[in-house]
């Protein structure tokens, strides 16, 4: 579309009634999981409601979960997961840790795509899957500042249909509300990237050399699935175990020096294995009494890194025997896992720009 002047919002030809338009540019929206706004009740409540009723996460059927959810979960479950929040919350900037971490890394992003070469075409900006700032209110504002276009980028490694899916089907959902889509790229699991894999490999080395004792192994930990996922076609845990695998190779070490685990197991079902928190016991009472863990998984420390990992499974650990648990922190805004994310998204922008 062509304005009458740069920056102006009137078309060319067009009415003096004419709807003010910006001019065209392109959006990247990164997305992560979700955030509660507070440690209370009724935020937590809000928050799990709507994790917890997302079908691509539990998958029952709604006459058996939703009372099962309403009446008896949601009735518990937002005091202990309160607890949980209240024992890593950032409290100078009253938010999660996920949040800071996000903006965070929005901030480098935006350094490098408001440079010059870009010629302000692109506007960068983030989004929560549950919680805020919502998938809808961050399209819509993109929208609005005139993209025509928008770059969608789940911040999950590895693809999964309670995460990445979920997040596709939220902006699909958004765009189906609007009159005028602006065309739309999803930007797919980066559980290879070559730079992603080089980040992790980094924050391995770094927190190595910094150990008082050097770990006798390495768990690499992942959110677990329900095992009839992986049978029903969701790539996640090949995915997972592959990331560890080119991981290793990067590292140069063998792979009985690792192992790949699987964390955060909720209901009565069979779990993809074995499970972070049984394993570390294992390791521990088998004499490996020095172990690091990491969680490739998340793109950014959360309530499963620094809460489960770093209080629940490091308890299990030293109560089986265990006595150095070192836990490498998420790639989070990390300087090379910025550049990776730089790479992946300027790779999905081909042709855009």
């Amino acid at each position: 579309m062509k304005l009458d002047k740069p920056g102006q919002g009137r078309l060319e030809f067009a009415n003096d009634d004419h709807p003010s338009v910006a001019p065209a540019k392109i959006g990247i929206l990164i997305a992560n999981l979700g955030t509660p706004d507070d440690t209370d009740y009724w935020s937590m409540r809000r928050y799990l409601n709507q994790f917890l009723s997302d079908r691509r996460v539990i998958d029952y059927p709604k006459w058996l979960w939703q009372p099962l959810l309403q009446l008896i979960i949601l009735s518990k479950r937002p005091f202990s997961s309160g607890e949980a929040y209240k024992s890593i919350w950032n409290e100078i900037d009253n938010e999660s840790p996920l949040l800071t971490i996000t903006k965070g890394q929005l901030k480098k992003l935006k350094c490098h795509f408001t440079q010059d070469k870009f010629e302000e075409k692109i506007i960068i900006d983030f989004c929560m899957r549950y919680g805020n700032p919502s998938t809808e209110k961050a399209i819509k504002s993109l929208q609005s500042q005139g993209c025509e276009k928008i770059l969608f980028f789940p911040l999950y490694p590895q693809y999964a249909g309670p995460t990445t899916a979920t997040a596709n089907d939220q902006a699909f959902r958004i765009l189906m509300k609007l009159n005028w889509q602006p065309a739309f790229r999803t930007v797919p699991a980066y559980f290879d990237n070559p730079l992603y894999i080089k980040a992790l490999a980094n924050s391995i080395k770094e927190a190595y050399i910094k150990a008082k004792i050097e770990p006798q192994h390495l768990v690499v930990s992942y959110h677990g699935v329900p095992e009839r996922y992986l049978l029903a076609g969701d790539p996640y845990h090949c995915q997972c175990q592959k990331t560890t695998r080119l991981l290793a190779n990067e590292l140069k070490w063998d792979r009985t020096y690792c192992t790949t685990t699987f964390q955060s197991k909720f209901g009565p079902e069979k779990w993809v294995g074995p499970s972070t928190v049984e394993y570390v016991a294992e390791l521990a009472r088998k004499g490996k009494k020095n172990i690091a863990i990491v969680a490739p998984a998340f793109s950014s420390d959360c309530v499963e890194t620094l809460e489960e990992i770093n209080q629940e499974i490091a308890e299990s650990f030293t109560e089986s025997g265990g006595e150095t648990f070192l836990y490498i922190p998420c790639l989070n805004d990390r300087d090379d896992h910025i550049r990776a994310f730089i790479a992946i998204i300027e790779n999905e922008l081909s042709g855009w720009i």
